[in-house]
């Protein structure tokens, strides 16, 4: 039986499965729409999309170097229990590694494929057997003469809560060992951008007109105003970018002159954390169990 648009369609809309798992389905079933419906619960396919619309803001960060490229993906799960979990993090380790290989966006490393088939069908049959919504949200790739990982708040080797990579040019021994001390600042300090002129303009812009209109309320000369502002304007850059803040391991200098002195230069560098900006809806366990009761 020739398996139309318009029955892949309907099958998607009544299990929530993917358009290539309902097209697989109706082939497997001969085109008999209640056979395919099972067929994707046996396979715990319909099952794993019903989940989609839940919120997965817990997960993990992966890290991998390799020959001067490093990646950082971001894998999320609804709760941080699963994320502990032994069968998610090889899962994360694992298209970590695909990511490090080929990958060069989101979108081309769920299509790569893992052990023989797509990421993205390799991620919907571990939703099914582990039981929480999970999405691969974010991949950076950061390329450079040396590329330098870190993790913090480690949950085993190369994952965590935040993933840092950072690019250096320089003598390779002395950038891995200063590397690593920035990419721990980077974690600590969050920086917006490597340096100034990497800084986003609408938000100069914005600082700039906050500080402008606080130095006008103080009523002195246009002159003096004019002064106050470039120093505060100065003051900022200096603790939003990475090259100018002062070094947390030693706040006598900056990033910028602690990697000179090491005789390397930062050229890049990568931030991720888990579950950033994403907007989680925080229970009212009180209310949900009134809710629960109302309903019995």
């Amino acid at each position: 039986m020739a398996i139309t648009a318009a029955m892949v369609k309907d099958l998607r809309e009544t299990t929530g499965a993917g358009m290539m798992d309902a097209k697989k389905a109706l082939t497997e079933t001969d085109g008999d729409m209640e056979a395919a419906i099972d067929w994707l619960r046996t396979k715990g396919l319909a099952k794993a999309a019903k989940k989609s619309g839940r919120v997965a803001a817990e997960g993990l960060v992966g890290v991998a170097v390799r020959a001067g490229r490093g990646v950082a993906v971001e894998l999320n799960s609804e709760t941080d229990f699963v994320a502990k979990n032994a069968d998610f993090q090889q899962l994360v380790r694992e298209i970590t590694n695909v990511a490090l290989d080929t990958a060069t966006d989101v979108e081309v490393l769920k299509a790569t494929h893992l052990n023989g088939r797509p990421v993205e069908e390799v991620l919907t049959e571990a939703i099914a057997r582990i039981g929480e919504n999970m999405t691969l949200r974010r991949l950076h790739v950061l390329e450079g003469d040396t590329i330098v990982s870190y993790v913090h708040n480690s949950a085993a080797e190369g994952m965590g809560k935040i993933g840092v990579l950072v690019a250096l040019k320089g003598d390779a021994a002395k950038a891995q060992e200063i590397g690593k001390q920035i990419a721990m600042h980077i974690a600590a300090t969050n920086p917006a951008s490597l340096s100034e002129a990497d800084l986003d303009p609408t938000l100069v812009e914005r600082e700039k007109s906050v500080l402008t209109e606080q130095a006008r309320e103080s009523g002195k000369p246009e002159a003096v105003i004019e002064k106050m502002i470039e120093g505060r304007m100065k003051k900022y850059f200096e603790e939003v970018t990475l090259l100018g803040q002062k070094f947390v391991i030693n706040p006598d200098v900056t990033v910028a002159e602690a990697a000179k002195d090491a005789g390397v230069e930062v050229t890049g560098y990568a931030r991720v954390v888990v579950g950033e900006g994403i907007e989680k809806k925080e229970e009212d366990f009180a209310a949900e169990v009134a809710k629960t009761r109302a309903g019995a």
